[in-house]
């Protein structure tokens, strides 16, 4: 899976060059200093965000691993069992190892069942908690963009709704936090 994508350096040299060039002093300094704030807290949440995806490709392919697995067991069985029914209508008996193996199979066919139902399961957690960076990835995005537009038009109201969308992006993180401590 790709990461989020934070493309905020056309924003800041904007916003630079509207303080360079006398653009509204201590406010635009604030606005400044909270979309490179919300920038980094993006930077952060994109990085564990794909952390997240790749851990959630892990598990998938492991779990499919262990599924191949579970069907080349399937197959032992499916001949041994072959093997039993040709013995039975010949009127022989079937072998104790062969017993023994069959019983084998099917106890590590259990097995084999869980651990990959547990790795499924660990995988849509992982992408689950990746779903939810994302979208605080997108609304810290959102957020810049608003501050840099609060500075072009010098409208100090564009930068309170930059502040609430990255207020929305923490939610989005504390909530992917506590979905991966809670899970």
């Amino acid at each position: 899976m790709e990461d989020p994508e934070v493309p905020t350096e056309h924003l800041h040299e904007e916003m630079e060059h509207g303080v360079a060039h006398g653009g509204g002093g201590r406010w635009t300094l604030g606005v400044a200093l909270s979309s490179a704030l919300l920038a980094a807290m993006a930077a952060v949440s994109s990085m564990k965000a794909g952390h997240y995806a790749n851990e959630a490709m892990i598990s998938q392919i492991e779990s499919a691993n262990q599924w191949n697995y579970y069907q080349a067991k399937g197959i032992k069985e499916a001949q041994l069992k072959t093997k039993v029914e040709i013995l039975n209508a010949l009127g022989k008996t079937m072998a104790e190892p062969d017993k023994a193996k069959l019983d084998e199979y099917h106890a590590e066919k259990e097995q084999i069942q869980k651990k990959a139902d547990e790795l499924s399961r660990e995988a849509r957690h992982f992408l689950h908690a990746h779903s939810i960076l994302a979208h605080s990835v997108t609304m810290f995005q959102i957020a810049i963009s608003v501050g840099a537009i609060s500075v072009l038009t010098k409208r100090r109201r564009f930068w309170l709704v930059s502040l609430g969308f990255g207020a929305v992006g923490l939610l989005y993180v504390a909530q992917a936090v506590w979905f991966v401590i809670a899970g």
